[in-house]
């Protein structure tokens, strides 16, 4: 496509509205709604429409202006769109019948000279094309999900015809292909019956239609003679859906000859539809028209989307804290444990009293540091075998502590979640418990911190001179003195000031500074705190991460919708430029009676709307679908 035909992207007035609605594009795909927020499902149906209407018609149009104007056929199952499409044209070119659904593969309909406009993906890429010779043999399978092609000579060029599934149609995808080919309509010709004219589901499009100005003009069907009430009623719902200026078109009942209607029947539609395609200023008006209406939705819509998206990120930001908040409870409930004593009971106690004893090594405690460091020589050398007892109370004690705590945490944050829709669809059953692999993760931080102390022991002796051969047989005896000591106080050995548990921080404190000194044991009791607390955190962040990362999977945090509101804020200021920037319509028109003419356009027994204005289904029709006063209309051009 070349010259005057196609603008957009590579430059001429439309191109800064183009690169907008790119931008606007690029934000909708890389926004995505993976919770279940309030409103998230209209609002994931309103990203995949607005996309799907950028793709199949909203870039493609503004990129070759010139483009033939789409008239989208759809209506409700039964209306006799096909057998319309196939009166107007005076050819089966699509299957009616009494089979429902009737059509599977939409049916597009051009003028020869129009083909290059449609054989490629430039409007609909998402269907494959396949073009036929319009005898009605389309029944095969691989047509099913095609875009039927059919060149008629009869249509006007400039004019094309797609005839679409039923919007009401029993299978989910006929409904969503109906909807996806009515927003790449330059036109809607929407066709019901004078039986259906008030079934719900058309006008719900309908009002779609007309909140987005899109040009709409309704053919009621089968309407027999005397059933005025029926045009009455139809244009009073027309009215209170917005579209009291869109045409209405009355097709009569009538029996069909070789599976058509009679021309005279198909008369007001052809005689409209052919004075639509012989005027070129005409169709451009109504393009314009219907494209300043989706892109304005579009702006508007996308503003909603990001509102979602800002949703997302608030309800992420909820289920986290609530994850955060589950374990750091857990996180003070070890400390808790681990801390002031709390450990030093029961099971702990007893072997750390078969280890130190009550005799000789506690009496020494009394009588000073002098005394105490000969008594702890004395146990080194001779009472080592309990040690490994009281460090496996220990680690018993400690592995519970922290198993109940991590199920704890699950329990409360599975809780949260399921009370929380944005996270009932994350929080499976296997969350309301620790992990699987819990236990033997506890195992293993619980034996490594064990083995921590023990190593720092064994660095202090190393480090304190005419100590480390005394401490080769006591390394354990110390390491648990060392444990014991974490435990008494989150302070380290400051402030152990009363004897916990019958004396056992203070002998443990006493039995260390008689080897290592004050101020070594000080800053040992610290580290071996420290290293406590740095497993215990990496253990609960290791259970805490089976909910985050399922977050962290779906993205919501990217979501936020700025950058999305700031890309529609663009699309307007875009917009408007390009308006005011519209050279005046061209004056006049190509007579209707010119070119190409659908059948039964000839057999209308009174002029057409571009002929005679004063019979038009609607005063303003001209002004609104076709961008102009009708011919002749003092008042409307005053």
């Amino acid at each position: 496509m070349t010259g005057p035909e196609v603008a957009g992207a590579s430059g001429g007035r439309e191109g800064p509205l183009v690169e907008a609605l790119e931008r606007v594009r690029s934000r909708l795909v890389a926004l995505e709604l993976p919770l279940e927020t309030h409103g998230v499902a209209d609002a994931r149906a309103d990203r995949a429409a607005a996309l799907d209407q950028l793709d199949d018609y909203l870039l493609p149009r503004l990129r070759a202006h010139g483009a033939p104007l789409l008239v989208v056929v759809g209506g409700s199952t039964g209306a006799g769109k096909s057998t319309l499409v196939n009166s107007l044209l005076g050819v089966q070119v699509s299957a009616p019948g009494v089979l429902r659904p009737t059509t599977r593969a939409p049916v597009l309909v051009h003028h020869p000279l129009d083909e290059r406009w449609f054989s490629t993906d430039r409007v609909l890429p998402g269907l494959a094309r396949v073009a036929t010779s319009g005898d009605g043999g389309h029944g095969a399978a691989d047509l099913r999900r095609a875009l039927r092609l059919v060149a008629s000579d009869v249509l006007p060029p400039g004019l094309a015809l797609l005839d679409a599934p039923d919007v009401d149609s029993v299978e989910e995808a006929n409904r969503r292909l109906a909807g996806q080919l009515l927003d790449a309509a330059d036109l809607w010709l929407f066709v019901t019956t004078a039986a259906r004219y008030a079934d719900a589901v058309p006008w719900e499009l309908l009002h779609v239609a007309a909140r987005r100005h899109t040009q709409v003009a309704l053919v009621v069907d089968r309407v027999d003679a005397g059933a005025e009430a029926v045009e009455s009623d139809l244009r009073r719902l027309m009215d209170a859906h917005g579209l009291a200026d869109a045409p209405l078109l009355v097709v009569p009942e009538s029996g069909l000859v070789d599976g058509l209607l009679p021309e005279r029947a198909v008369a007001p539609v052809a005689a409209w539809l052919t004075a639509l395609g012989a005027d070129a200023p005409a169709r451009e008006a109504v393009a314009l028209a219907t494209r300043d209406g989706v892109v304005d939705d579009l702006a508007r819509r996308a503003r909603a989307i990001a509102d979602a998206g800002d949703a997302q990120v608030a309800a992420d930001a909820r289920l986290r804290a609530a994850v955060a908040i589950a374990y750091d409870e857990a996180a003070r409930t070890v400390s808790d444990a681990t801390s002031q004593g709390a450990m030093l009971r029961g099971e702990v106690l007893a072997r750390w009293q078969d280890l130190v004893g009550t005799g000789d090594l506690l009496r020494s405690v009394e009588a000073g540091v002098g005394r105490v460091r000969d008594a702890v020589g004395r146990f080194l050398r001779g009472r080592p075998a309990p040690a490994p007892l009281v460090e496996q109370a220990i680690a018993t004690g400690l592995q519970a502590v922290l198993l109940d705590a991590a199920d704890t945490a699950a329990e409360r944050t599975h809780a949260a979640w399921r009370s929380d829709p944005a996270g009932v669809g994350l929080a499976g059953l296997a969350l309301a418990r620790g992990s699987a692999a819990l236990r033997a993760a506890v195992d293993d931080e619980v034996r490594g911190w064990q083995g921590d102390v023990l190593e720092l022991v064994r660095e202090q002796g190393v480090a304190r001179r005419g100590t480390a051969r005394g401490l080769s047989l006591g390394v354990n005896a110390l390491g648990v003195s060392l444990m014991v000591l974490a435990f008494a106080s989150t302070g380290g050995i400051t402030g152990v000031e009363v004897g916990i548990a019958g004396g056992t921080a203070l002998v443990a404190q006493k039995l260390l500074e008689a080897v290592f000194g004050d101020e070594a044991v000080r800053r040992l009791a610290a580290q071996a705190r420290d290293l406590l607390d740095a497993r215990v955190g990496r253990l609960l962040d290791a259970e805490s991460a089976r909910f985050t990362s399922q977050l962290d999977a779906l993205g919501a945090t990217h979501a936020a919708g700025g950058a999305l509101r700031a890309a529609a804020d663009e699309v307007e200021r875009a917009a408007r430029d390009e308006r005011r920037g519209r050279p005046a319509p061209a004056a006049g028109s190509t007579p209707a009676g010119s070119g190409r003419r659908l059948r039964g356009a000839d057999a209308a027994d009174e002029p057409t709307v571009a002929d005679e204005p004063e019979r038009a289904p609607r005063r303003g029709l001209w002004r609104r679908l076709l961008g102009r006063p009708a011919p002749g209309d003092d008042e409307e051009r005053a």
